[in-house]
């Protein structure tokens, strides 16, 4: 909202700082969040000897550690997995979060409102009292069912598509109660079954709150290091945990291989980077709680 001063000026009677400060701060904070990224990325370019000696600027310009990366580190195994793990939970999470939600919020039921409230009271159990009661969980399983669980890639994506599942289905709860019902209420006249107006009326205006809720469960899977490292073997291992184990060998070490963590680190963070400039135009609409007014 923007109103005509005096002197002709137009004035942001939402902003709450002066433009000049406002400035600073964002410069600042933009400073703080660059500087590291700059320093990696340097790094990763750099040889070993002049990152241990504390060098910001390369001294010699190398790729060698891009390319040494995928034999010291077995990056490429813990790439795929994260990839097919985090892209899994992703997909199924996203198509589960909606359909929950539109059941939620078009019909009324006994224990409604019961489950939503349970939804957000799952999201205030933090992750690390979980990780014991769910390797004993699946551990009995095995024992009992003799189907090997931790250490396999789809109990990674239980694990995962469990934790994510509340926190997407309450998205898109949020995002369907600002979709008009007449839509809905037209089709249902002309005939349309419920799972045709979900997929052919629900699912297109919902495209926002959908990337939003599946780029949560992917990041979910895709940053993990706790679970991951407990619930799966060389075989089934990450990229998170491929970085942590990498990581952790360097201790005490002669000469830590720096540029080589640092150039690991970015290559696993370019698809994270790559996948919200695809989807930059939805997340804005998606957490804006956008759709159809």
């Amino acid at each position: 909202m923007t109103v005509i001063t005096p002197k002709g000026r137009g004035a942001d009677v939402t902003r709450l700082l002066p433009r000049p400060l406002l400035i600073v701060i964002l410069a600042v904070l933009m400073v703080f969040v660059l500087v590291p990224v700059v320093y990696i990325l340097f790094a990763s370019v750099n040889s070993d000897i002049a990152v241990a000696n504390g060098a910001f600027l390369p001294t010699e310009f190398t790729l060698a550690n891009y390319s040494r990366i995928w034999t010291t580190v077995a990056l490429g195994t813990g790439l795929a997995n994260s990839v097919l793990v985090a892209g899994s939970v992703a997909l199924v999470c996203a198509f589960l979060a909606v359909a929950t939600a539109y059941v939620l919020v078009r019909y009324r039921f006994r224990g409604r409102l019961t489950f939503l409230r349970g939804l957000l009271a799952l999201q205030s159990i933090p992750g690390t009292l979980l990780l014991l009661p769910v390797f004993v969980l699946f551990s009995s399983a095995a024992t009992y069912t003799g189907v090997q669980i931790i250490g396999t890639r789809w109990g990674l994506f239980i694990t995962y598509l469990t934790f994510a599942l509340p926190f997407s289905t309450w998205v898109m709860v949020t995002y369907l109660r600002g979709l008009p019902r007449e839509l809905e209420e037209a089709a249902r006249i002309d005939g349309a079954s419920s799972w045709r107006i979900l997929t052919r009326i629900v699912v297109p205006l919902s495209w926002p709150g959908i990337v939003v809720s599946g780029i949560f469960a992917f990041l979910l899977g895709w940053n993990d290091v706790l679970f991951a490292s407990i619930m799966t073997n060389p075989d089934s291992r990450t990229a998170a945990v491929a970085l942590q184990v990498f990581g952790a060998t360097q201790e005490g070490g002669a000469l830590p291989v720096y540029g080589q963590m640092m150039a690991a680190a970015l290559v696993c963070a370019l698809p994270v980077v790559v996948l919200y400039l695809i989807f930059q135009r939805y997340l804005v609409g998606g957490l804006t709680a956008g759709g159809v007014k």
